[in-house]
């Protein structure tokens, strides 16, 4: 027990330069956010705020239009990882368990797809968006993120599909079930776990995105949180600092909270199919 005890805490001295770089930004950015106006730029700048301004939360909330932000980035983000899901999930199925010609290629292209960022293809997407006459509409940002999450989808569910013992599919199957059936009835239950890490990804992706937001909304009534934030800061003669890592924080808080609670589960799914 002692030398568990001591290794424990080697470890925890080993990693605690590590842990200080990480969580700097973010003490900075709460400090900075409770701290009164006068505070914010003075020199020598002062680490910990004299007086503790909760307020500044409610002013950024009511001057940025915080609320529609968030409301427009839950609703984006949710509906993109919904579709994506409904999907990848069959793409996936037919992937692991179908034989056809050109599996190969089309398991090749999944992962070709993986290397493209959305600043390459951005101005297809936007020229594609126009054509269609879905520039400055939140379900245009939808599409855009179900295309550049699909095929990481279909990897992930994929892999995991395959770790699912053929007899018990077989077993369906002589009982007469359907191909839908047997996805609906095997796979999905017992790929509930896959899936839910899949789902947190591509929220974390949607709810995380600037580019696309940036090159597709043109009205403030449908910016994304991200481009809410932005818009404190770009393009103004004068920052409210204060109030924008107030707006910053309030914009990592979810993910991180996620991130935290469901960490074991998002570092077992990176490896969701490597072993059998």
């Amino acid at each position: 027990m002692e030398n568990k005890l001591r290794k424990s805490l080697l470890l925890w001295l080993a990693l605690s330069p590590l842990i200080i770089i990480i969580l700097f930004p973010f003490a900075v950015m709460l400090s900075t956010a409770l701290k009164p106006p006068l505070e914010v730029l003075v020199y020598p700048p002062t680490w910990l705020p004299t007086e503790l301004h909760w307020q500044n939360f409610s002013a950024m909330w009511e001057a940025a239009r915080i609320g529609p932000a968030v409301f427009n980035s839950t609703w984006v983000s949710l509906a993109a990882t919904a579709i994506c899901l409904v999907v990848a999930i069959p793409a996936a199925y037919a992937a692991a368990r179908m034989e056809f010609r050109g599996l190969k290629l089309f398991r090749q292209f999944l992962l070709v797809t993986q290397m493209l960022s959305p600043i390459v293809l951005v101005l297809g997407i936007f020229r594609l968006m126009a054509k269609m006459g879905m520039v400055d509409k939140l379900p245009a940002l939808v599409l855009a993120y179900v295309a550049f999450n699909l095929a990481f989808s279909v990897w992930m569910l994929q892999a995991y599909f395959q770790t699912i013992p053929r007899e018990l599919e077989e077993a369906a199957k002589l009982d007469g079930a359907s191909a839908f059936q047997r996805l609906r009835l095997v796979f999905l239950p017992l790929a509930t776990p896959a899936i839910g890490i899949t789902a947190v990804f591509v929220f974390i992706y949607c709810w995380n995105e600037f580019v696309l937001a940036m090159t597709l909304l043109r009205s403030p009534e449908h910016n994304t949180l991200t481009f809410q934030v932005f818009s404190l800061v770009g393009g103004r003669y004068q920052i409210q600092w204060e109030q924008v890592m107030a707006a910053t924080l309030v914009a990592s808080l979810p993910v991180a909270v996620i991130f935290a609670v469901l960490q074991r589960y998002l570092v077992s799914g990176l490896t969701v199919g490597a072993v059998k």
